[in-house]
């Protein structure tokens, strides 16, 4: 460490009166930063439970998440999987994204301030966590420069990518064990196998239960980052590698032991499913979204969705032209150092892989074929998204930057006979560079849109007299597939308080089809509700309408259905009506009882 004391040329005076600041304040300062920008971010959306941040679907997805881990530490229930929706067949918890390792610390939050507090206390520690567990990663291994660390910290924590899945998508926004994953991997002391082994193993298990993306990634950037400095420098490699591998060997024995029923539950029970819910080649990264700008930038725009990413939250690239012509500089200035080698090839290679199987431009395919289509069929490889593979750039950059930065900074003391760092105008200009390529992509607030209400009805549990033990809520439309599912949000918001049909989740197709499909399989009543709310036209029922009804309604267990706020709420009403006779208006909502018509 450099020292933060006073030269010994300073008067004695001067040392007299200048105030003791413990070493740890400037480093406090630093992560309060981080907490207040991931704040402001989120600003959109605290204390305002009519709205959500744009992709409100996944956002939905989340909040019943972190509803339902909430509830399974107070009733005791089997956190892995639910009935609370798609009633009455539950869903497979491990083979979704279910956040567990999120969901359960915020327990407390979730009970006492409901699931949207939860949620936007994840996207906070998700983007500040992650930015302070790379700074201090930085700090204490790789650079002597807070200020270097600190603007590592922020690029790792808050790049364009990071935001836009911040909003949406916990389980990958939530990288902050990365870097203290890596710290005890990499750990610097050759003799240390089995401690850093058995934290590495405990590490790696709750990764798990955030996000196993986040962990494939992870571990394939670590592969292919040891390969890559074995090439550059063989004879550290060969010191480190038994170390290395023993603590990896230690830390799959320790989490392979943990994750072996979760890991069973996952791919072999009840409500598990085959391949994916939809078609990963289509989700990659057109090539000149490296250098574009990103939508919550300051100088972000509008581009056309699915034009240079699938959709707003898969905006993994989108570091700008500047950024990348620096990061090319720092690779041929430091490019002695085998960490800058490595990490250049780690980066070079997820970005071409996150191109997708042909390279396109501007929209176009190219026909050139991309390198992901040689691992895209690989077990485990043919579920991520491509486009994600992105994301591995991020730290790739911010270490690289810190890098630089220390490298250029002013040195305190030196002794005589030491290389002469960068002058004071090299220094001036190559922070210029930095703060030109980075200011461009200072984030902005995440986007929110209306949020439908949650009826009255509901969340003053007024239902409770009309819904026995076992019987169901049905809200309208029953299922939704993949768009915004109501009666999600209104187990969500309510604390998971009644059982529902549908959900926005994937599951199997069928019990004897476990292809994957978003959502549960449609029945005809539910498709008839969900085409009446997204055309706005009511359908001519007949009475085999209402016959199938009924039996769907038996399927469901239902004993009361609920229609509240809709685009096109008057012809969803006319058509339940047509089913189910005239509803009853409560507190918000329009209400069915069903008990007595399915004796």
């Amino acid at each position: 460490m450099i020292s933060t004391g006073t030269t010994a040329s300073a008067p004695a005076s001067t040392r007299a009166r200048r105030p003791h600041r413990p070493p740890w304040t400037a480093d406090a300062l630093v992560v309060v930063g981080y907490l207040g920008l991931a704040v402001l971010l989120t600003g959109g959306q605290w204390g305002r439970p009519e709205r959500l941040f744009h992709q409100a679907g996944d956002q939905i997805l989340f909040e019943w998440m972190l509803a339902h881990a909430a509830r399974s530490v107070v009733t005791g229930q089997n956190p892995l999987h639910s009935t609370a929706l798609n009633a009455p067949d539950g869903i497979n918890l491990m083979a979704n994204t279910s956040v567990l390792g999120l969901g359960l610390p915020l327990t407390p939050v979730t009970l006492l301030f409901g699931s949207q507090a939860a949620f936007l206390t994840a996207v906070v520690c998700c983007l500040a966590g992650t930015a302070t567990a790379w700074y201090v990663l930085l700090r204490r291994r790789l650079v002597a420069s807070r200020t270097a660390a600190a603007v590592g910290g922020l690029f790792c924590g808050f790049a364009p990518g990071m935001l836009s899945q911040a909003g949406a998508h916990l389980h990958i926004a939530a990288q902050f064990l990365v870097p203290v994953i890596l710290a005890w991997l990499f750990r610097p002391a050759p003799g240390r196998v089995i401690r850093p082994g058995v934290w590495l193993g405990l590490l790696v298990t709750w990764q798990a239960f955030i996000g196993e993306e986040t962990l494939v990634f992870l571990t394939m950037a670590v592969a292919v980052f040891a390969v890559g400095y074995a090439l550059a420098d063989p004879a550290a490699a060969r010191r480190a590698a038994p170390a290395l591998l023993g603590r990896a060997g230690v830390g799959a024995v320790v989490a392979g032991l943990l994750l072996a029923y979760p890991l069973w539950f996952q791919f072999a029970g009840p409500q598990h499913y085959r391949g994916m819910a939809f078609d990963t080649y289509s989700y990659q990264l057109d090539a000149v979204s490296f250098i574009a700008a990103a939508r919550q930038t300051v100088v972000g725009g509008e581009h056309p969705p699915g034009l240079l990413a699938p959709n707003p939250t898969e905006e993994s690239s989108f570091f700008g032209a500047g950024l990348l012509v620096l990061g090319t500089v720092i690779v041929i200035w430091l490019g002695r150092r085998p960490l800058v080698r490595a990490l250049a090839g780690c980066g070079l290679l997820f970005a071409l892989l996150s191109l997708g199987a042909e390279i396109r431009v501007h929209g176009t395919g190219t026909g050139i074929p991309g390198p992901y289509r040689l691992v895209a069929g690989l077990p485990l490889l043919e579920l991520a998204v491509p486009a994600r593979f992105a994301l591995i750039c991020v730290p790739v950059l911010g270490v690289l930057l810190a890098l630089s930065l220390d490298r250029a900074r002013p040195p305190r003391t030196a002794p005589t006979d030491a290389p002469a760092g960068p002058g004071v105008p090299v220094r001036l200009l190559w922070t210029g560079a930095v703060a030109a390529a980075l200011l461009p992509l200072f984030p902005t607030p995440i986007r929110t849109v209306a949020a439908p209400a949650v009826p009255v009805f509901l969340t003053e549990q007024r239902w409770r007299g009309q819904v026995p033990t076992g019987a169901t809520v049905v809200p309208v439309p029953p299922v939704t597939g993949a768009a915004v599912s109501p009666g999600m949000l209104w187990s969500a918001r309510t604390g998971l308080a009644f059982r529902a049909p549908g959900g926005y989740f994937i599951g199997p197709s069928g019990p004897d089809d476990p292809a994957a499909r978003w959502g549960a399989p449609d029945r005809p009543t539910a498709a008839l509700l969900r085409r009446a709310a997204e055309t706005g036209q009511t359908p001519v029922v007949t009475d085999a309408d209402r016959r199938q009804a009924v039996e769907d309604l038996r399927h469901w267990r239902a004993a009361i259905v609920v229609q509240g706020d809709l685009r096109h709420g008057e012809a969803v009403r006319r058509t339940v009506e047509a089913l189910l006779g005239p509803g009853r208006a409560v507190d918000g909502a329009w209400v069915w009882d069903v008990r007595d018509r399915l004796r």
